[in-house]
């Protein structure tokens, strides 16, 4: 906080200003740095220096208290007295021009005592018990909050740990968060004196980390001017072009939405609704990502109109007018009303044709949520007040404390190691849209976009979600690496085994942070055999996916069985026996041979065709190699069944993949009294196993039921009849 000095004439501090919307003039630092060095002659006064934050508070809160600010800005020019910025200016300048931006987005007083007194514990001999006994326990914790650690304790980790503290904060009151943006914009603003190089290291913690925390938070007004100050550091040529694109459009006569305002303004007069339209012009980021998107920019291209009315149905009745009386882009259209974004965020955009072919953008929405999208929770007032009013209007349980960071200080609680943190947290944040899910007791997971059934599971069971299996979304079966949609509904279905264990292949589908560490810790914790922990591998050799644990060869039951058979060939599923013979056909002196593609047992339908050796195969009438046959003028022969009910069949059985699996299928079988001939198990495949099973059944009544235990087997989602398409043609 106290490294980063001003420096009037750097381009970098004129970029945000060209779209400032107050119409109050920008304060002199210096002035007011004099002010507070030269003191207030009575102490009963309000000082001077802090009367353009008093100015901007009333007009938000006209009956706050100034005595706290009173008294917090009398300590914070004392304890700085004498300290500079490394532009000559007085420090008392900073926490001053801090406190004064978040006093313009309508901070209340206890946000703004603590941001004036944000530095003092860290670059003064102030302590934490004397903000304590004067200020109260809320104004501590929070100047605790933004208060750096000392890299004299924490080496290269003190950034990275001071974020988590903050954080850690943040989780108990976001308000630390709004002084730590209010504080990194200011010295973002008057970043000019510091080297090249530290200036780029702190534009990029400022990109990668603080703008999506102000995006989350809902602060746009802070977002969007960290974005352009982070722009023309970072990107200094885009950032040339982008300031020469938006100089020549000034630079035109005509603008085409000066003439759409008035449009708007005509058609809405008419409709007697209350309303008030502003031209809100594109920050320079945004201008350059629309460059980027359409190619040369028109006019229109180069800001918004904004309709502001009064409540939210007169915000419908608006949108009903425009697109009654000019022409709507109907492609255009969202409502954040009825759905509001995950940061608050609520208003309609839609679009309008004029009859030159310019698009104006419109958004329109109430006073209200206008207040709540520039200032987000800053909005909130003091949202831990008792009978605190959610701007939201109940849209969101608690907007003190978001899903996402709710995530966030669960995933840090698991990452121990500063790296791991550090790397992971600008990942996370780098997801910047987050969907909804419903669970089937209609509850929800909020989860950021792109998420798959792995993260909803670690979402919901935290580290037994190792146990699950697989899902069901929107009632149908899915894998687990199955990305989920806005709106989707996901049942997680769980295994019963204790001994669960998750599957390296799981990272591949993992985007929460939450999942991934939680299935690296247990991937770290249980290594198997070749890997570096249990030392050195065979070249070429490579690791069994943990997912598929249980199946021959694995630890577990099915390890202390004798090895199933390789995949068995058509000879060997097909071959004759005597066990077999229980099909008549029409053709004397003939053997018998079941067919393995479609495996016909009584009572099914079937029919037969002559192959070589005076042998006739048996078919399904509905399998897939007898059209074949037919179709090449193959002549059929008639089949029967004869008394004896023996049989062979195959079934196929699908599966999630668990520990185990194979020795429960097994021994289900065998329960029922049937010999398995052969076994064939495909390796799995996003957690999904496939079982061929070659089976002589005592009796063909009995496979409904054989099936049906089958099913019952935990982790098994199906049992069917084997269809071989291949091997059809005998």
């Amino acid at each position: 906080m106290s490294a980063e000095a001003t420096n009037p004439a750097t381009p970098v501090t004129v970029t945000p200003g060209v779209y400032r919307r107050k119409s109050r003039p920008r304060i002199d630092l210096r002035r007011l740095g004099r002010a507070a060095l030269l003191g207030s002659a009575t102490r009963d006064r309000l000082p001077d220096a802090i009367g353009h934050v008093a100015e901007a508070h009333r007009a938000h809160h006209p009956d706050a208290d100034l005595e706290p600010l009173r008294r917090a800005y009398l300590l914070a020019e004392s304890s700085h007295r004498g300290q500079m910025r490394k532009s000559g200016e007085p420090y008392i300048t900073h926490p001053l021009a801090v406190t004064l931006i978040l006093a313009e987005l309508g901070a209340e007083t206890t946000t703004l005592t603590a941001s004036l007194l944000h530095d003092t514990v860290e670059d003064t001999e102030v302590t934490l018990d004397q903000v304590r006994a004067e200020f109260g326990e809320e104004v501590r914790y929070l100047v605790d909050g933004v208060t750096k650690l000392e890299k004299v304790d924490y080496g290269a980790a003190a950034e990275p740990e001071t974020f988590r503290k903050m954080l850690v904060a943040t989780g108990n009151d976001v308000r630390v968060m709004s002084i730590k943006l209010a504080d990194r914009l200011h010295n973002m603003r008057t970043l000019g004196v510091m080297r090249p190089e530290k200036q780029e290291r702190i534009a990029k913690v400022t990109r990668d980390v603080l703008i999506p925390l102000a995006e989350r938070l809902g602060v746009q007004a802070l977002k969007t001017e960290l974005e352009d100050l982070v722009f023309a550091i970072l990107r200094p040529e885009d950032c040339q072009r982008t300031r020469e694109l938006i100089a020549k459009n000034t630079a035109h006569g005509d603008d085409p939405l000066t003439e759409t305002a008035e449009e708007v303004r005509a058609v809405l007069r008419e409709s007697g609704i209350p309303f008030e339209v502003l031209i809100r012009p594109r920050h320079f980021v945004s201008v350059h990502r629309i460059s980027r998107k359409r190619g040369p920019l028109r006019g229109a291209d180069f800001g918004r109109l904004l309709v502001l009315v009064n409540d939210d149905a007169d915000c419908y009745g608006v949108l009903g007018e425009l697109h009654t009386c000019m022409t709507p882009v109907v492609s255009e259209f969202k409502d954040f009303i009825a759905v509001p974004k995950f940061n608050l965020y609520q208003s309609l955009h839609t679009a309008v044709a004029r009859k030159d072919g310019e698009v104006a953008e419109v958004l329109i929405r109430t006073h209200q949520m206008h207040k709540v999208a520039e200032a987000g929770v800053i909005a909130l007032g003091n949202p831990y007040a008792p009978g605190a009013e959610d701007p939201s209007d109940g849209e969101r349980a608690d907007p003190t404390r978001p899903g996402w960071l709710s995530r966030l200080l669960e995933w840090q609680e698991a990452a121990p190691d500063t790296d791991t943190f550090w790397s992971t947290l600008r990942q996370d944040l780098a997801q910047d849209r987050e969907i909804t899910v419903f669970r089937p007791d209609g509850g929800t997971l909020g989860l950021p976009a792109g998420a798959s059934c792995v993260d909803a599971a670690y979402a919901q069971y935290g580290e037994d979600a190792h146990a699950c299996i697989g899902a069901r979304v929107n009632g149908r079966l899915a894998t687990l690496s199955t990305v989920l949609k806005d709106g989707d509904t996901v049942q997680l279905l769980m295994g019963q085994d204790p001994a669960s264990e998750p599957s390296r292949e799981w990272l591949d589908h993992a985007h929460t942070p939450a999942a991934r560490i939680a299935i690296q810790r247990w991937l770290a914790a249980h290594p198997l055999p070749g890997d570096p922990a249990e030392g050195a591998s065979e070249p070429g050799v490579a690791r069994p996916r943990a997912g598929a644990a249980g199946y021959a060869g694995a630890p577990g039951p099915a390890a202390r069985r004798p090895a199933l058979p390789a995949r068995p060939t058509p000879d060997a599923l097909d071959a004759p026996g005597p066990r077999d013979a229980n099909a008549v056909v029409d053709l004397p002196g003939a053997s018998v041979r079941l067919a393995g593609c479609c495996t016909p047992v009584p009572p099914d339908e079937v029919t037969g065709f002559a192959v070589r050796g005076g042998v006739v195969t048996v078919h399904r009438v509905e399998c897939a190699g007898v059209a074949r046959m037919k179709s090449t003028g193959r002549a059929e022969i008639g089949v029967r069944w004869g008394d004896t009910t023996e049989c062979r069949v195959t079934l196929v059985a699908e599966s999630f993949g668990r520990p185990h699996l194979l020795a429960d299928l097994t021994e289900a079988i065998a329960l029922e009294n049937v010999a398995i001939v052969s076994a064939t198990v495909e390796p799995p495949s996003q957690q999904r196993v496939r079982h061929t099973y070659t089976l002589q059944l005592p009796d063909a009544a009995h496979l409904p039921t054989l099936m049906r235990a089958m099913r019952d087997v935990p982790g098994v989602f199906d049992v069917s009849r084997a269809q071989h398409p291949a091997a059809a043609a005998h």
